[in-house]
């Protein structure tokens, strides 16, 4: 089973925070790895995720499963919900979680859904790389 990671942006700032506190995203990463007791995730925090006008925002990648770029989560509150939501995405062979089964966060703050690479599809004919 491939290792799935969950990046969380830690410059993350929400309206209203505090300029001399600890910024949202690092809170959520703080509260992310309290929760995090199952193991079978690894929670990294990186410097920013360029979705400054969605804080605060999370990115999920495994290397044979596709990537989402969640956004508008609540450091506060949206931890169990992330990891509830990462448990349902590592069960899948492609990342790919049905619709109805994902949390209510996950469906309003999705802001991408990334292939992996490499796609292991042919290329269509008639692409650059396979004419080359």
């Amino acid at each position: 089973m491939p290792e799935t990671v969950l990046y969380v942006c830690t410059t993350c700032r929400r309206p209203g925070d505090d300029p001399d506190g600890p910024r949202a995203g690092a809170r959520l990463l703080e509260a992310l790895r309290a929760r995090n007791t199952s193991g079978q995730l690894r929670i990294e925090g990186v410097e920013c995720l360029s979705v400054c006008k969605r804080p605060c925002s999370v990115a999920v990648v495994s290397e044979t499963r596709w990537t989402y770029v969640y956004g508008d989560m609540d450091p506060s509150e949206s931890a169990a919900t992330i990891l509830d939501g990462l448990a349902a995405y590592a069960a899948t062979p492609d990342g790919i979680v049905p619709w109805r089964e994902r949390p209510a966060a996950f469906k309003t703050g999705v802001i991408a859904r990334i292939p992996p690479f490499p796609d292991p599809r042919p290329l269509p004919a008639g692409t650059l790389e396979a004419a080359e």
